[in-house]
């Protein structure tokens, strides 16, 4: 048998495949913040290999989320407190399955802590500060991003100004500092992409669950 070496990005290509065949709305979000997250990257100048690591942790941040029923991913109204119990377990599904592949440890253990907060009141484990990986809190500020500048079913998409204004309120509880500052320089440059992405047709409608979710804290 001819062993064939296996290239990252194909397989990265697949696993996102395999998600937007299971939830296109996931997938598009994934893309999107992906796009932000490398943007703030750029603006703190993080080393190349850095960014290309953080890039493919922010397409794969919610892969976990393939572990998660139809019911509560798309719930279109509050989630139950058992069925928060459950979407808070994605990460560490995530962690699990890109775990089982060695090029992507280091990736499952971004993906593991895209939920944790500033102050340790996140989840899975509640980490605290810089014991939160970088990669991890630019996610988690790109995520914030997606999910306030997205459609509701009962608004429309928020500025960058008034995303931004929202996430102040948060800096230093469920957000780094830091990256927040770094964010906060670009926001134009960010809500010019996302407003790019959107004319070009790549853009999500999202759940009032998974607004919940911004700034959600531990259940277990």
């Amino acid at each position: 048998m001819i062993k064939q070496q296996v290239n990252t990005h194909e397989v990265i290509d697949i696993i996102v495949n395999i998600l937007d065949a299971r939830d296109p709305n996931t997938s598009v979000h994934s893309w999107r913040v992906a796009e932000v997250s490398g943007m703030i990257a750029e603006a703190m100048q993080l080393p190349e290999k850095e960014k290309g690591i953080l890039h493919t942790a922010a397409h794969l941040h919610d892969i976990g989320k393939i572990g998660i029923s139809d019911k509560i991913l798309n719930k279109p109204g509050s989630l139950t407190a058992e069925e928060n119990e459950q979407i808070q377990a994605h990460p560490r599904i995530g962690c699990n399955i890109l775990g089982r592949l060695p090029m992507f440890r280091e990736i499952s253990m971004i993906v593991l802590y895209h939920h944790e907060r500033f102050d340790g009141l996140g989840y899975p484990e509640g980490l605290t500060g810089e014991n939160i990986p970088l990669a991890s809190r630019i996610i988690s500020t790109a995520d914030t991003i997606d999910a306030i500048t997205a459609d509701r079913p009962y608004r429309k998409a928020k500025s960058a100004e008034e995303c931004f204004l929202e996430m102040e309120l948060h800096t230093g509880s469920q957000f780094c500092p830091t990256v927040i500052s770094y964010a906060t320089m670009i926001k134009d440059d960010i809500e010019g992409v996302l407003n790019e992405l959107k004319i070009k047709g790549i853009k999500h409608y999202a759940f009032v669950g998974h607004e919940e979710l911004m700034h959600s804290r531990r259940l277990i």
